[in-house]
């Protein structure tokens, strides 16, 4: 027969045992529960699942014809109408300090590789002249009015044009001021532009010839950057790399930051990597292709310049793994409610290397003292006719703040201008 002591000896061995079973099973059961990295974004933590976790899937969306009648759809308190139509590709838009508008037709075999004008002379917000600016050119996208010169970035070189007394059509021969290197991965053939307050820098956004660098780094030289240089192609350098694919860039109304919207990679899985949108620091390093994120690791690298990834930058704010977004633009006007104030419109062109399609969407992130202040919240929809088809009307690309306050919202794939106003 055991002792009393036996027996208390006993029992607390067995409620230690059992307690540190508990506590291993607990550890078990937290590491199991850990679906990925968590990241502390400007506007809160997210969860990002490993690489992986699901299967990468090819589902490309197929464009269906918009039916008759049929817009996009905005929230309560906005009306859309067709700005325009009848483009092939119409990419990108940029309004010219004399309000004129102009409109790239790019990036398909079909495309014009042109620039076309619309100026509203009479100032009755009435667009009364539609002409073709500039044609024969290499994958145009990015534009600018800069003093007397209209600039213009190829896929292959940022060219200049003389330009005075606002011309309805560029006669003279451009100049080749920059060359850009060109071709890679999944079209990313877009080179936007933007210039300072002051105009004494121009700023370029090249992005990455591949998806995570599979063709070696030194096919990536000046690439996944947004490039620095002066008005005259001179004085080049990297203002910010490591992001894949920087496509929209727009000025922060409140603190002048530059801010750009990337493409992320693909092939890691339904949900990695989000693309975002982030304000862009001088000599700042965003972890292409080496890491995510920060430095979390992309496994196709097998840990190469672990250094460079450990300094990289989190990206202010998520919009979600495959959506393509490419437009970025601050609302600056006061025509919108006041929640829109310098917030920031973002268009997405849409997934297709989801298992469900993605984007295809215009979605506005909040603003508060020039900090962003929530998560994305869909703005413009309706492009999407059938998720479980994966059939779209169009494809949202460039968003545009006109002068009047109302936005501009390019659809490529719909060949479409889509103009948003406010109701008063």
């Amino acid at each position: 027969m055991k002792t009393t002591s036996q027996i208390l000896s006993i029992s607390l061995l067995m409620l230690v045992t059992a307690c540190i079973g508990q506590a291993k099973q607990e550890e078990k059961k937290a590491t199991t529960n850990q679906s990925g990295n968590i990241v502390k974004t400007a506007v809160g933590e997210i969860t990002l699942p490993l690489p992986y976790a699901t299967e990468s899937k090819t589902n490309s969306s197929k464009v269906i014809k918009w039916p008759e009648g049929k817009t996009p759809i905005a929230p309560q308190g906005f009306t859309v109408t067709k700005f325009a139509d009848g483009f092939d590709n119409p990419r990108w838009t940029y309004i010219a300090p004399n309000n004129d508008i102009f409109v790239v037709e790019s990036g398909t075999r079909t495309s014009k590789n042109q620039i076309t004008i619309f100026r509203d002379s009479d100032k009755d917000r009435k667009f009364e002249t539609r002409e073709v600016f500039l044609k024969n050119l290499n994958k145009p996208f990015g534009m600018l009015v800069l003093k007397d010169f209209f600039y213009v970035a190829n896929t292959d070189g940022l060219y200049r044009y003389p330009y005075k007394n606002n011309p309805l059509k560029l006669e003279s021969q451009g100049e080749k001021i920059l060359e850009l290197p060109a071709g890679g991965y999944n079209n990313h053939w877009t080179r936007n532009l933007i210039a300072n307050a002051d105009g004494t820098k121009i700023y370029i956004s090249v992005g990455s010839g591949s998806n995570n660098g599979e063709n070696g780094m030194d096919k990536e030289i000046r690439r996944a950057n947004i490039l620095e240089i002066n008005p005259d192609g001179t004085g080049e350098k990297i203002y910010a790399a490591g992001l894949r694919n920087p496509v929209g860039m727009d000025w922060n109304p409140v603190n002048n930051e530059l801010w750009t919207a990337v493409n992320e990679r693909d092939d890691l899985g339904d949900d990695l990597v989000p693309d975002y949108i982030t304000s862009v620091k001088l000599n700042g390093f965003y972890g292409w292709p080496y890491s995510y994120y920060g430095n979390i690791p992309d496994p196709r690298m097998k840990g190469a310049d672990k250094d460079l990834a450990a300094k990289a930058i989190v990206p202010d704010v998520s919009v979600g793994a495959h959506t393509a977004s490419l437009g970025l633009a601050f609302y600056n006007k006061d025509s919108f409610p006041a929640k829109y104030k310098n917030g920031i419109f973002v268009g997405q062109h849409g997934s297709w290397n989801r298992a469900k399609i993605a984007g295809y969407k215009v979605v506005f992130v909040p603003f508060v003292n020039g900090k962003p202040s929530g998560k994305p919240e869909d703005f413009l929809t309706g492009f999407v006719a059938s998720e479980d088809k994966a059939e779209v009307y169009g494809r949202p690309v460039a968003v545009t703040v006109m002068k009047d306050g109302s936005l501009l919202v390019n659809d490529d794939s719909g060949n479409t201008i889509w103009k948003v106003t406010a109701n008063k």
